[in-house]
C-alpha cells in the first residue's frame, strides 16, 4: 500500500523531510523543528 506521495520540503533547521510538499512556498519546518520553534518564541518577549 505504497501511495505516490509528492516530494517533500527539507525543514529549514535540520533538513529532514517536512509534512509539507515542496511546492509550499516559505520557511518550512518538521515537526520536530516546528515544536522546539514555537516554544522559543512563546517564551521570548
Amino acid at each position: 500500500m505504497d501511495e505516490e506521495n509528492p516530494p517533500y520540503a527539507e525543514c529549514v533547521l535540520c533538513r529532514k523531510p517536512t509534512e509539507h510538499p515542496e511546492s509550499v512556498k516559505g520557511v518550512v519546518y518538521c515537526p520536530v523543528c516546528a515544536w522546539q520553534e514555537a516554544q522559543r518564541t512563546a517564551c521570548s518577549g
